[in-house]
């Protein structure tokens, strides 16, 4: 008796073969996936394995940063550049905004050609002349003297004196000029630079530059001058004011400790004169924040880096 199709027996025979052949689909297929994925790798770690060996090969030549298409990137600049006008205050002329003036009054000509363009920019190579002497960037130094008496703070002096010159003259191949003055018998701090801007700062009044002075006076100082004396008070028509005034500790009261920022000349002995008191000794023993320390009279130092960038904020 042939099995009937529709048979329950007939159906199991039916539903196994069909079962058969879609597992054999779904493994065809499965397979088929998984060879294109292993393929696909191999080829990718074949890729990825011949960029390594580019790289490896060329390494130099491979950047962490994306390459940039902006023309500016193209672009170099020349850093040796400098505008005139801080060119002439590095030379230890003046300051910048005195240069400014200068080259537009017409004193300042860059390889034969008068400039009084503000902003002109100088290269490393020109040749510039201030007042028709020509001019040259020189590395700054900054020397701090003790001065002893005796010498005069000028250059040099017609009548064959003694100058603070003669006492820093190998301290350096640069030449440099005193940074504001002491009379001829003050002892004390005395700074020395050929950088310009500099010099112009630290002897402006607006800037509030202090010096601390020890003077010996001919007789005691009374306690009411001192007073009159910090509070304020008129001198040749001019305000005078004085930070701060006290005696020197352990000493007899005629030995008075004085701070000023003023830079007028002889100020100090000009300010116990108008109280009828002659200064016997004057010595300068702090200037702008720079003490004597270590520097005995006569002698001279080069300010440290720090010292420098120091006076640089004040």
């Amino acid at each position: 008796m042939k099995p009937n199709k529709n048979s329950s027996r007939g159906r199991q025979s039916s539903e196994k073969r069909d079962s058969k052949k879609n597992t054999k689909r779904t493994f065809d297929s499965k397979f088929s996936k998984n060879e294109s994925r292993k393929e696909g790798n191999q080829k990718f770690q074949k890729k990825s394995s011949y960029k390594r060996g580019i790289e490896k090969k060329y390494k130099s030549n491979f950047s962490d940063k994306p390459k940039t298409t902006d023309k500016k990137a193209n672009l170099t600049f020349n850093t040796d550049e400098v505008r005139l006008n801080k060119f002439i205050a590095n030379a230890g002329i003046c300051s910048r905004r005195e240069a400014d003036v200068y080259i537009k009054a017409g004193n300042v000509k860059v390889n034969g050609k008068l400039i009084t363009e503000m902003g002109y920019k100088v290269q490393p190579t020109d040749e510039v002349k201030f007042d028709d002497s020509l001019i040259s960037l020189e590395q700054k130094r900054y020397v701090l003297l003790n001065k002893p008496k005796n010498f005069i703070t000028t250059m040099d002096d017609e009548r064959g004196r003694k100058t603070v010159m003669d006492l820093i003259a190998n301290a350096t191949k640069e030449r440099i000029y005193p940074v504001g003055r002491l009379d001829r018998n003050t002892t004390g701090l005395l700074l020395f630079t050929n950088d310009g801007e500099l010099a112009k700062k630290l002897t402006h009044p607006k800037h509030h530059i202090q010096k601390l002075y020890h003077a010996s006076l001919d007789k005691k100082l009374a306690m009411s001058d001192m007073q009159k004396i910090a509070e304020g008070f008129v001198l040749d028509d001019k305000s005078v004011i004085v930070d701060e005034i006290s005696y020197i500790m352990n000493q007899p009261k005629s030995e008075v400790g004085v701070k000023i920022h003023s830079g007028r000349n002889r100020i100090i002995r000009r300010i116990f004169e108008h109280f009828n008191y002659n200064v016997v000794k004057l010595d300068r023993v702090i200037f702008a924040g720079l003490t004597k320390k270590d520097l005995p009279r006569g002698m001279y130092r080069n300010l440290t880096e720090m010292e420098v960038n120091t006076l640089k904020m004040l």
